[in-house]
Formats: structure tokens, C-alpha cells, sequence
């Protein structure tokens, strides 16, 4: 288990200093998939699971990086930084590329990265390192970053450095996360609303596929271009419209449909998971569990069918378990492309689930089924 202490004294082993040690929560996100970068809505939590950045000034303008999970280090001076091909530093580096474009001004420092947040599973592992990044350079500089501007930045160092055109959902969940509570976030306005997540008698347990996804890859990025192709025609005649938060499907039957039958059903995709977001805040405040399980497995049809950013593992456990009146719902989370399944599951059936599900999953797929269970958490801070 990860500790204060333990972070503590594993920074001191390295750097011989006392550092000041910022934590950020990973995220589930409900529903709302893929409408963060289309100016959406979603409802995502922190979780607890979190990402923990160590941090302490040093006397020249190097940055030394050393992150557990690689048992690797890195280190560049302050004025060459770049993004590197090792990854990892990416996610850091592009904290610092925007502090200094805000400018800012910062030296040297030495930076330890641990945490229980899996990578690759969808958990937006990525964004609670920026996070964590943020909040640890700003108090050790004393740089007095206001809270709004943290996810912010991390979104754009997720843009620049790692060249995903990601949303702000993620950074945001990090940052303004709340125990017990779900974040309802205008992706435009960024106003939010928390609603309280009360699931009497159900568990969100998340079943990770092991199947790594790399949002690097060709098709998310594929994804935005798509929408902004859609945006293109219905600004023809709809000069107003700016993303396809402001699009109807009927305008998509109007000035999409004829054009590009695969940009239509990608687009339309969106439009209604959106709206998914509003009835899931009805749900959870009636305290209709059955149908917020129901409209996680629109989502997930939505997800496998029309946006096709699921993966046959996914598939799989989405359909194996809601065969059984004890699961409300279920549905690919994050990305797409692997990771996490997110699934609504009565208490006392939990364990029979997993017995049932994990060895068909091995036995289908060659690969162990990892059971992540979650609660929620408050966002970033500094320990």
C-alpha cells in the first residue's frame, strides 16, 4: 500500500531530500464517452486509486525524473525539454512546457512518480499524472496555479507531449473529484454539478480486460477528425453551430447522412450519448438503478456498433454478464480499445459473478481477468 511515509522515504533514498507530495485520483466515468472533446456532457468520479508526484527544488536547471512503476530515470535541463520517445516522461514534461508557456517561471527539480492507478485500463492514469505534476510544481514554486487551471493544463500537455486530442473530462474528474458524489461537467462551460451516487445495494465493479490500449493511436484521433468533418457541413447551413454539442440528430440527417454513412453514425453516436448523460443525473436522482443499468447498455451498444471503439473482450463481458438478473448494467469505459469494463452488480453476487465470468474470459481469450473494485474519492491534493 502506498503511504505518505512510503513515498516519503523512497524520495529520500533517491534525491537525498524531504519533497512535498501532491496525489491525484484516477477516474470511472458512469456514462458520456467520447462527447468531452465534442463540448458534451459527462459524469465521471474519482476514484481511489491515485497517482503520487514527489517533488523538491534543485540548485542548477536540470529535471530528474524517476518513476517507480519503470524503475527508470530521465532527466533533461529545463530549457531542452521535448517530448521523448520513452512515453512516460511525456505526461510531466508537458506540465512543464505549459507552465512555462503561461510564464511562469520555475528551476530545477527532482520528481518521484508512484501510484495504484492500473496503466492502460482506462483509469486515466495519464491524467492524474498531470495533475499531481501541476499541484507539486505550483506549491514548490510557489506558482499559485488556481484550481480551474489545473486540468487545463493537463489537457493541453495531453495534446502537445503525448498527441492525444483528449477531452478535459479526465484532467477535470482528477482535479474536482468528490467522495460519494458523481460530477456532472458541462465539457464547454466546465460547469459542473456534483449529484450524490447512492447505490443502495449495488457495487461498481470493473472488470479490466488486460487488453492495453494506446489512445495514441490512429483511431481515437481518427474519431475527432470525423466530428469535425460533420461540424463542416452542418456549418453550411447552421453557421452557429461550433461542435456537436450544438447538433441535432436531424441536422445530422440533414446535411450528414448523404454524405458519409460512417461520419453520420459515428456523429449521431455522440448526440445521443450526450443526452444519455441528463437522463443517467434523472436516474441517479430518483434513485432508478435499473434504468441508469439500462442506459449503460445503450451506451455500450452505442460504443461497440456505432462509434466501434470496444474491443471483442469487452464485447464479450458486456454480454456474458448481463445474462443475470443480478446485473443492472454494463459497458466499455475510457477510450475504447480495451481496458475496463464498468458494470452495475447486486452486492451479494459479486464473488458468484467473478467465479462464473473470470475463468470463461481466460478460457476464450488466453488472458487473466483482473476484478478492480472502486470507491469513490476526493481529488488532487497535496498530502
Amino acid at each position: 500500500m502506498i503511504t505518505k511515509e512510503s513515498i516519503k522515504n523512497k524520495f529520500k533514498s533517491i534525491f537525498q531530500e524531504d519533497p512535498i507530495i501532491a496525489r491525484s485520483p484516477g477516474r470511472i466515468n458512469i456514462i458520456g464517452e467520447h462527447t468531452d472533446y465534442n463540448d458534451g456532457f459527462v459524469l465521471p468520479a474519482a476514484i481511489d486509486k491515485a497517482v503520487y508526484i514527489a517533488v523538491s527544488k534543485r540548485a542548477d536547471d536540470l529535471i530528474s525524473l524517476y518513476a517507480e512503476d519503470y524503475k527508470g530515470k530521465y532527466e533533461v535541463n529545463l530549457h531542452d525539454i521535448a517530448p521523448t520517445d520513452l512515453h512516460w516522461p511525456n505526461y510531466i514534461l508537458g506540465v512543464v512546457d505549459q507552465i512555462q508557456k503561461r510564464g511562469l517561471t520555475i528551476g530545477g527539480f527532482n520528481l518521484y512518480i508512484d501510484g495504484d492507478v492500473p496503466l492502460g485500463a482506462g483509469l486515466s492514469s495519464s491524467a492524474a499524472v498531470e495533475c499531481a505534476t501541476t499541484l507539486a510544481l505550483s506549491e514548490l514554486f510557489q506558482l499559485h496555479i488556481e484550481r480551474l487551471e489545473i486540468p487545463k493544463i493537463g489537457q493541453l500537455a495531453e495534446h502537445t507531449y503525448a498527441g492525444v486530442k483528449c477531452g478535459i473530462m479526465d484532467q477535470f474528474a482528477s482535479t474536482f473529484g468528490k467522495k460519494d458524489q458523481v460530477l456532472k461537467l458541462d465539457c464547454r462551460s466546465l460547469e459542473y454539478e456534483y449529484v450524490p451516487l447512492i447505490l443502495e445495494g449495488y457495487t461498481i465493479i470493473l472488470l479490466n480486460t488486460n487488453v492495453k490500449h494506446a489512445l495514441g493511436d490512429t483511431a481515437y484521433n481518427k474519431r475527432v477528425e470525423q466530428c469535425k468533418q460533420a461540424i463542416g457541413w452542418i456549418k453550411e447551413k447552421y453557421p452557429a453551430v461550433v461542435n456537436m454539442r450544438d447538433v441535432s440528430v436531424a441536422m445530422l440527417d440533414e446535411m450528414v447522412k448523404d454524405k458519409d454513412a460512417e461520419v453520420y453514425t459515428k456523429t449521431r453516436f455522440v448526440v445521443e450519448e450526450s443526452e444519455r448523460v441528463h437522463q443517467a443525473c434523472e436516474n441517479l436522482k430518483a434513485g432508478n438503478l435499473v434504468a441508469l443499468g439500462q442506459n449503460l447498455l445503450a451506451s455500450h451498444h452505442g460504443l461497440s456498433q456505432e462509434y466501434e471503439v470496444s474491443c471483442a473482450e469487452s464485447d464479450y463481458l458486456v454480454e456474458f454478464i448481463i445474462q443475470f438478473p443480478e446485473v443492472l448494467g454494463a459497458r466499455q469505459m475510457g477510450g475504447g480499445f480495451g481496458g475496463c469494463t464498468i458494470n452495475l452488480v447486486k452486492d451479494d453476487f459479486i464473488e458468484e459473478l467473478i467465479a462464473q465470468v473470470s475463468p470463461k474470459y481466460a478460457e476464450k481469450f488466453g488472458k487473466e481477468l483482473t476484478v478492480i473494485s472502486v470507491k469513490t474519492d476526493d481529488g488532487t491534493s497535496i498530502l
